[in-house]
């Protein structure tokens, strides 16, 4: 069930998209597009977007310095989830994460198992948070990357969106 309360205003937050793959340009890049549309839809704003090869080294690196940068609040990368020996964007996430958000990879697979069946289980989506930035990791399919902002992020990072949001605790990420 999701429900927004029009009585809170709107809290805009600074999201950053990389598109993990060896092959995909700018133009190419069908999945990345798709989040940014959404993301510039729902009123974020888009703080960055870079294209990753299939390096957990790279991966790791931009991840790193998108934690460290105050101006980005939200990471979503979009491909190498699967379970092939290139996809290794799990593997970077944990090199990063300092919580893991269980429910988030557990959620997109219920909901992908209602459109694409048993395929999902090859999904590891996941998502957490590291320096007081969330960071979600969905597959790579433009289909994913509809689902997952669709059917939760857009949601979850609308202050709005009642009994609880990512947004209402960004500010206390980083507490001792």
């Amino acid at each position: 069930m999701t429900r927004i309360d029009h009585s809170r205003p709107f809290l805009p937050v600074r999201i950053a998209v990389m598109t993990v793959s060896d092959s995909r340009t700018l133009e190419t890049d069908t999945s990345g597009q798709a989040l940014v549309e959404r993301i510039e839809k729902a009123g974020h704003e888009l703080a960055d977007r870079r294209i990753v090869s299939d390096n957990a080294d790279l991966i790791t690196d931009v991840l790193r310095g998108w934690v460290a940068d105050p101006q980005i609040d939200v990471v979503i990368t979009n491909g190498g989830t699967g379970v092939t020996g290139r996809d290794v964007t799990p593997e970077a996430f944990e090199r990063v994460l300092e919580k893991r958000i269980e429910g988030f990879g557990e959620l997109f697979r219920m909901l992908s198992y209602q459109k694409i069946g048993t395929s999902t289980i090859q999904s590891r989506a996941l998502a957490g948070v590291a320096g007081g930035t969330y960071l979600f990791a969905l597959p790579g399919s433009t289909g994913a990357v509809k689902d997952g902002w669709d059917d939760i992020l857009v949601f979850q990072l609308d202050n709005r969106h009642v009994p609880c949001n990512f947004v209402e605790l960004m500010p206390r990420l980083c507490e001792k």
